[in-house]
């Protein structure tokens, strides 16, 4: 079953979500397996993110390199809101 996974964290700016993004390249999990669809939003200095993963054991993999790297550029990524997926409609 898929997963939405909602991040408020604390201190994300633009130029931090950036380095997280080529951090997470150079570790070999830009595009990581399993995460189905990825956002970043909000004001430039309160940035959020939603993730739909194909499954818990693949967030949770991915987790596992996500959160040093969000540590080591002082975001507090707070607990995320996991929650089951009951549809998605993508655009044409």
């Amino acid at each position: 079953m898929a997963l939405t996974v909602v991040f408020t964290p604390k201190g994300m700016s633009t130029s931090k979500y950036d380095e997280v993004l080529h951090r997470l390249e150079g570790a070999g999990v830009g595009s990581p397996s399993g995460r189905l669809y990825h956002t970043c939003f909000g004001p430039r200095d309160q940035l959020r993110v939603v993730d739909v993963w194909a499954s818990q054991e693949q967030f949770d993999k991915f987790g596992a390199v996500l959160m040093p790297i969000l540590a080591s550029v002082g975001i507090d990524a707070g607990v995320p809101d996991i929650q089951p997926q009951h549809n998605s409609i993508m655009g044409k």
